[in-house]
This record gives C-alpha cells, sequence and structure tokens, in this order.
C-alpha cells in the first residue's frame, strides 16, 4: 500500500476554491476501491491518502488527475504491511 502525504504551497483561500472537485476525486476513488482512508493534517498545512497496493504509474496517474495539483506537492511512501489491528488485517501482505 502507499501512504500519500499532500503539502500545501499555495495559501488556503486556493486550497479552499479546488475543495469541491477534489472531493468528487477523492469520491471516484473511494468508489473504485483505490483508496482505503483519507483526511486532512492538523495543522491544516495538507492531508493525507492511503492508498491500495498498485503499480507505481498507475497510482501516479491517479494523482495527476487531482485538483490540487495545482496546490499541493505529494509525498509518497510504499509501505509493507506486515502487522496490523484485527479491523486492518487485510492491509497485511499485500
Amino acid at each position: 500500500m502507499y501512504v500519500v502525504y499532500l503539502n500545501y504551497f499555495r495559501p488556503v483561500e486556493e486550497v479552499e476554491a479546488l475543495l469541491a472537485p477534489h472531493i468528487a476525486w477523492l469520491d471516484r476513488y473511494f468508489a473504485s476501491g483505490a483508496f482505503i482512508a483519507a483526511g486532512r493534517k492538523e495543522p491544516r498545512t495538507g492531508g493525507m491518502v492511503m492508498v491500495k497496493e498498485m503499480p507505481r504509474d498507475e497510482l501516479d496517474a491517479i494523482l495527476a488527475e487531482d485538483p490540487f495539483v495545482a496546490v499541493a506537492n505529494y509525498d509518497v511512501t510504499k509501505v509493507n504491511v506486515t502487522r496490523a489491528g484485527e479491523d486492518f488485517a487485510g492491509l497485511t501482505g499485500i
């Protein structure tokens, strides 16, 4: 799986202007099963998306569709989950 951190490089007003299409993008990939979890950072300097295992070029293509590319940088970390709580056991070994 991947953990993707978004880090805003533009003022929050510009981020807010793109929030509705960003949420539509999130909804599309949650519905497809690609996204596991997402949320804002606190303080609000960006966000985080957990993404299921997939080829990295596929993930890069998905991230390129996010309207937030105009206001945020993406820091992608591949994680090989080896332990998880009972509710997250499906994340191990993938």
